[in-house]
């Protein structure tokens, strides 16, 4: 469908290619991994469904005081990974990651399915690790369900993430197992259930997170955004979503906070499968509504 055009009015997305050399505020790259899936996907579209669904919003934020995004931040578009499952896939996207997290403030990483996770986090020299997220990701092997897992053991071991430096925000009930749960604990992951987070509130939460996530000097948090945590009216794109999860208000708002510390270097959006939206494409919507919100919060910093 062609969109209307307003002089007065101009739309997001639609950014100005990265190229060596380049400096940007934010660089948004695409890296569609699919092959892993532990449930069928089309995760592989999502990037493309992403930056098209930029176009029907605006970049402006309405304060007071209104601020256009793309007067107030450099943000560039570094295309996508080619092939990034697998070993070479992943050591493409670790490079790819490194050489734009050296050019930015903030790479974010379209999926893709959550493997995407594990090379973007390694790529932007991650310490610590924040994730938003219905399930733990700490399945063994190699899967979308692995990728927390694998940061702390599959990783070379100076890439590899503290577990006491890891969050993890919206694990639900009936969406994971004793086991893992069990697993976290052991490790000394901080795990806030989505229960917790509605009982004490996104600002609380998130000064525990950043608190946690960002110890030590130089410290660094990589942001994982699995839009399955949002209840499954607002995303069922996301083939593990569930009824009631965070509402879409509620996904957003955490995704700013976030943002908004100056130690979160990167983030990826994931779990979004394009092919399988809804009509009206409202889980792709909302991950690129979650994709100004990061824009967003780096404006205000």
């Amino acid at each position: 469908m062609t969109l209307s055009h307003d002089d007065l009015w101009p739309r997001a997305g639609s950014w100005p290619a990265f190229a060596a050399g380049d400096d940007a505020d934010a660089v948004l790259l695409g890296v569609p991994t699919w092959r892993t899936s532990l449930s069928p996907t089309g995760a592989h579209a999502t990037p493309a469904a992403i930056r098209e669904a930029l176009t029907r919003y605006s970049a402006t934020l309405m304060g007071p005081p209104v601020v256009d995004l793309t007067d107030a931040l450099r943000v560039l578009d570094a295309g996508d990974v080619v092939e990034p499952d697998g070993e070479d896939g992943i050591a493409a996207t670790v490079a790819r990651v490194r050489e734009l997290a050296d050019a930015t403030r903030l790479v974010i990483a379209l999926g893709g399915d959550n493997a995407l996770t594990y090379p973007v986090a390694r790529g932007a020299r991650a310490t610590g690790l924040i994730t938003i997220d219905a399930h733990f990701d700490l399945r063994d092997g190699i899967s979308n369900g692995s990728p927390v897992r694998r940061l702390v053991e599959d990783a070379p071991e100076r890439e590899r993430i503290d577990p006491t430096r890891i969050v993890q925000i919206g694990i639900a009930d009936f969406a994971n197992s004793a086991a893992y749960a069990a697993r976290a604990a052991d490790w000394g992951i901080r795990v806030i259930t989505l229960d917790e987070v509605r009982r004490r509130g996104v600002a609380e939460v998130i000064a525990e997170a950043t608190r946690i996530a960002g110890a030590g000097a130089g410290a660094r948090i990589h942001l994982d955004v699995d839009v399955d945590a949002a209840d499954r009216a607002a995303a069922p794109g996301c083939p593990a979503s569930v009824p009631g999860g965070f509402a879409a208000w509620e996904l957003r708002a955490l995704v700013r906070s976030l943002v908004a510390d100056p130690r979160v270097v990167s983030a990826d959006i994931a779990e979004v499968d394009a092919t399988a939206d809804a009509d009206d494409m409202r889980t792709v919507r909302l991950a690129a509504l979650c994709v100004l919100e990061m824009l967003a919060a780096l404006a205000t910093r």
